[in-house]
């Protein structure tokens, strides 16, 4: 298929197929790359309670200028508000100096007390739940809920109880962390998928992967394009490249068409070359379902 540029959400939203993603982006540079991107074609902008970045982000956005209306917005609730995600919203839409939120996300189903323990006294399905009831009752304000890094184990019991199909999953993809048993469950629920780290990490062994550069030198792209692009040119699915550097975020926005034959090249990848940068152990919570980290 050729690539996408957007993809509509359950809710019948149009999300941007590439948004730029500010995990480690600290202040004093995230505010300046969110206002870059946005005067240089994006409109979709990823940040998260636990990056502590929301407050430049927001500052980034109203410095490029362009309507709050044209740019998708995501945020997430951090695992310590689990048990107040009502209140952690309105920090949220404060930080970021926001009326709505595009999407919100929980993001990790594991609900931590302050000092960064896990909370073992709380379900994050009653999370859940409360996240539910806050859509529910003010869609205005919060357009759109969904999770980050669900498994296949932990949507099962999700969706038994769910009034609210999460419109999002938002977990790690890249050639040598395919998650296909989860990309398929999403795709068949109605669910679309966000790539975090699609590059497999910062130094990622993927840019120098022969597969990934073979295809990057054919049609005269940046090895990390081949690995964005992969993303864009699956159904269902959207992509968060992150930098700060002006540079850079100009060349994750070039998107190229690849071939069914190159998509399963990529694949292959994972066959012989495995990793997670991002293992759920740290947590507290184990391998959080997921079948390689078991």
């Amino acid at each position: 298929m050729p690539a996408t540029t957007s993809v509509t959400l359950n809710t019948g939203a149009v999300m941007p197929t590439v948004g730029l993603g500010t995990w480690k982006s600290k202040p004093g540079q995230v505010e300046y790359a969110v206002e870059f991107a946005l005067k240089n074609g994006y409109t979709h902008i990823d940040t998260a309670a636990g990056y502590q970045n929301e407050t430049e982000v927001g500052q980034g956005i109203k410095a490029s200028g362009l309507p709050r209306e044209q740019i998708f917005l995501t945020t997430k609730l951090d695992n310590p508000d689990q048990r107040h995600p009502e209140k952690a919203l309105e920090a949220s839409l404060k930080k970021l100096d926001t009326p709505y939120l595009d999407l919100w996300l929980m993001h990790w189903p594991a609900p931590m007390t302050r000092d960064g323990k896990p909370d073992m006294g709380h379900d994050w399905l009653d999370t859940w739940k409360t996240m539910e009831d806050l859509h529910l009752a003010h869609p205005e304000k919060l357009k759109a809920i969904g999770v980050s890094n669900f498994s296949v184990e932990y949507f099962e019991r999700l969706l038994k109880v769910a009034r609210v199909v999460p419109a999002v999953n938002q977990i790690e993809l890249h050639p040598s962390c395919p998650q296909d048993d989860v990309v398929e469950y999403c795709q068949n629920k109605g669910i679309v998928l966000t790539a975090y780290s699609p590059l497999g990490s910062d130094n990622s062994p993927l840019l120098k992967n022969e597969t990934v550069t073979k295809i990057a030198a054919k049609y005269r792209v940046q090895p990390a394009n081949v690995l964005i692009s992969l993303h864009a040119n699956k159904p269902m699915h959207t992509v968060l490249p992150k930098s700060v550097t002006n540079e850079r975020i100009l060349n994750n926005a070039k998107i190229i068409d690849l071939t069914p034959e190159e998509i399963g090249e990529l694949h292959d990848i994972d066959k012989t070359h495995h990793f997670r940068a991002c293992h759920p152990s740290w947590t507290g919570f184990g391998g959080l379902g997921f079948p390689d980290c078991k």
